[in-house]
């Protein structure tokens, strides 16, 4: 798998993706984002992001999408550290992302993030990273989704993830 930065949100870059094989793809079209991409033969990830609006210190990682045969395969929490490695080298002190489901709050885990307590956009978890990845900070995000009205799927992991602790860190991509 070759992880690439296509380019950082001053370049324009679109990223086209096919709306039937990944969530978001319409997103991925604007020039007003970076992007980021995992792929081997075609893209089979993608994310999306920019600078915060009201901390110039801080990347916010706005959108990522896995495609729908790959998801399961790390491939987001992946993503998600290469483009978290980026934005330090370029200088940045702190990487954040919003996610709605908890299999994309498992996966920023597994990029290092820790949830901040906080809720922003339409149910959306705030993670960050640096942060606070203790026990009692995971579970209380996952708290927070079982409480929603969830899929069979979600429901499941959820039980699997009960008193259990934050997962490893994925290593860096090479």
């Amino acid at each position: 798998m070759e992880f690439a930065l296509l380019g950082w949100p001053e370049d324009g870059h679109r990223l086209r993706l096919d709306h039937e094989r990944f969530a978001y793809a319409g997103k991925f079209v604007m020039t007003s984002t970076g992007k980021a991409v995992v792929g081997d033969d075609g893209v089979v990830a993608a994310a999306a992001f920019d600078a915060d609006r009201t901390d110039a210190d801080t990347l916010c990682i706005r959108y990522v999408t896995v495609r729908q045969d790959r998801q399961g395969d790390r491939l987001g929490a992946r993503l998600l550290r290469f483009v978290r490695d980026r934005a330090v080298e370029r200088g940045y002190d702190r990487v954040t992302i919003g996610v709605n489901n908890p299999f994309s709050y498992q996966a920023a885990y597994r990029a290092g993030f820790a949830f901040t307590g906080e809720e922003r956009g339409l149910g959306e978890l705030t993670l960050e990273w640096p942060g606070t990845r203790e026990d009692a900070r995971y579970q209380a995000g996952l708290d927070v989704y079982r409480d929603r009205d969830l899929s069979d799927a979600e429901e499941s992991f959820l039980a699997e993830k009960r008193d259990a602790g934050p997962p490893d860190v994925v290593p860096a991509p090479v």
